[in-house]
């Protein structure tokens, strides 16, 4: 009901699940249940606080890792899971924003960061699917072939070892691609078990479905949880994706918000090459494989938009289911999922100490949908903050940094959006009433005059809430695509009864009888 886009007929899932969360048991955590007192805090349960839990925990320091719901549950648990340096056609961009010398500084610390995984993977003998893989950049347009020939030449003043190729082994009418060569992909969470036993090895505490919800400013830094536990520490890294802590930083004024969405299906083995692909075309298309009981699994991913704007989002599976039947002639959807990423002003992550006055809180987001290396990245850099080691990334990726070009130019377009966003919503009214929904449909309705969302479920049980996201009052609005209502301004995300599933809001909807 709340647009005209109308279904297609299809065989893909119902309810969207990561076949990475659904082909492994994970260990479950308690909750924090009394106040503790730790060496290191780090609140967000995804690959940059596992990561960083991981590197502190094996040098005797003692951490402790909160999460607000389970463990890898977020966008780590969502990716893709390609671990490589090639991060759309951006090198070229990099050059021209920030000069030659931070473009290469990068292309290094996200070439580290899959060395780091690399060698890890071969010292420890984890079982996570690992693979050495050729990415490529392609193109199917006269534009594209431009944009990978300027690609090319950045490739080329940064030493990046690949170059441009006539053809790659897919049915599409390719003009033009970009390899780099020797990236890789794994099994994200497998890989992230290992390092999640490490930590409790090396006597780290884990605790699960623990809100935080504020830092106060003591002799030490003290986190503050939702059911009143405290968590006081001498350092505290805030990777709970957006950060939870805002800390002066403005960091909702200095991120946007996408999503994106994936399809997994058994394709024919033939049919699906090696290696990972990219377009740097509209709408976006990604792909790679994976192995399940011995048959090929096709990652299709794209469709990006501002979270909480655009049409259905039920739009974007049917428009990758598409694509898949297009380029396979067995095309068996397993699974379907999406995911929320942050992207700065700049491109570049924000990670580092959250702001010059608080030296001890350290914050890591904004990775732009390449969470395997950033994110691994942020748990090399944050550790060796902590441990008083220095880093050649420190600058590079400090969150205090304001470039002017293009940061200014973005901040202005990203702040008149959630103005204009801001508007909308509040007069955004409906005739409708909450009688007038159907079960498995939604609507923007009005109760006693004012604007409220209604989702009946499939058992006919009608949930109301009140649509003002409790993050700064923009109107949310409902994703179909996974019955959520989502917030158009910064992102937050609701369940259908209210219940906050991602922030920066930190508190539910107002549910309306």
């Amino acid at each position: 009901m709340s647009d005209d886009y109308t279904l297609v007929d299809s065989s893909m899932p119902e309810q969207p699940e990561p076949y990475w969360r659904d082909s492994i048991e994970l260990p479950s955590f308690p909750s924090l249940e009394e106040d503790t007192a730790v060496d290191v805090a780090i609140v967000g349960g995804g690959i940059s606080g596992i990561t960083t839990a991981y590197l502190l925990s094996r040098e005797g320091v003692k951490v402790a890792l909160l999460e607000a719901n389970e463990l890898v549950n977020g966008t780590t648990g969502h990716t893709t899971a390609k671990v490589t340096a090639q991060h759309g056609a951006i090198y070229d961009e990099f050059i021209s924003h920030l000069g030659k010398d931070k473009a290469k500084l990068y292309y290094e610390a996200t070439t580290d960061a899959l060395q780091f995984i690399r060698n890890l993977v071969k010292e420890e003998q984890i079982d996570c699917d690992f693979s050495s893989e050729d990415a490529y950049l392609y193109t199917t347009t006269n534009r594209g072939v431009k944009k990978l020939e300027k690609e090319n030449d950045a490739y080329k003043a940064l030493g990046i070892e690949g170059g441009l190729v006539d053809s790659i082994p897919l049915n599409l009418p390719v003009k033009s691609a970009l390899v780099m060569k020797n990236q890789a992909q794994f099994h994200p969470l497998k890989y992230l078990l290992h390092l999640i036993n490490k930590v409790k090895e090396n006597g780290g505490k884990i605790y699960e479905n623990t809100v935080a919800v504020d830092i106060k400013h003591q002799p030490k830094p003290v986190i503050m949880t939702r059911s009143g536990k405290k968590v006081t520490a001498n350092h505290v890294v805030v990777a709970s994706h957006f950060p939870f802590y805002d800390g002066g930083g403005l960091y909702f004024s200095r991120m946007y918000v996408e999503r994106s969405y994936v399809l997994a299906a058994k394709v024919n083995k033939d049919e699906c090459p090696d290696g990972m692909y990219l377009n740097v075309d509209s709408p976006s298309r990604s792909l790679r494989y994976t192995m399940k009981d011995g048959e090929k699994l096709a990652i299709i991913g794209g469709e990006e938009h501002k979270t909480g704007q655009g049409i259905n989002t039920q739009y974007h599976y049917d428009a990758l289911e598409q694509f898949g039947m297009e380029l396979f002639s067995q095309f068996d959807i397993q699974y379907k999922w999406s995911a929320q990423d942050m992207v700065t002003l700049d491109k570049l992550p924000y990670i580092g100490r959250i702001n010059r006055t608080h030296r001890h809180i350290y914050v890591a987001t904004g990775y732009r949908k390449w969470g395997m290396t950033n994110g691994t990245m942020a748990g090399l850099l944050l550790s060796d903050l902590i441990l008083n080691r220095e880093s050649r990334y420190e600058t590079l990726y400090r969150p205090s940094r304001f470039i002017a070009d293009p940061s200014v130019k973005k901040f202005i377009t990203h702040n008149a959006d959630v103005a204009k966003q801001l508007l909308q919503g509040k007069f955004d009214k409906s005739e409708l009433h909450p009688d007038d929904v159907k079960p498995d449909e939604s609507a923007v309705v009005t109760v006693n005059g004012k604007r409220a969302g209604a989702y009946r479920d499939k058992d006919g049980h009608l949930h109301v809430v009140d649509t003002t996201c409790t993050h700064m009052g923009c109107e949310v609005h409902w994703n179909q695509g996974e019955r959520t209502w989502d917030c158009p301004c910064h992102g937050s995300r609701y369940s259908y009864d209210g219940e906050v599933i991602e922030g920066p809001a930190k508190k539910p909807l107002k549910k309306i009888e």
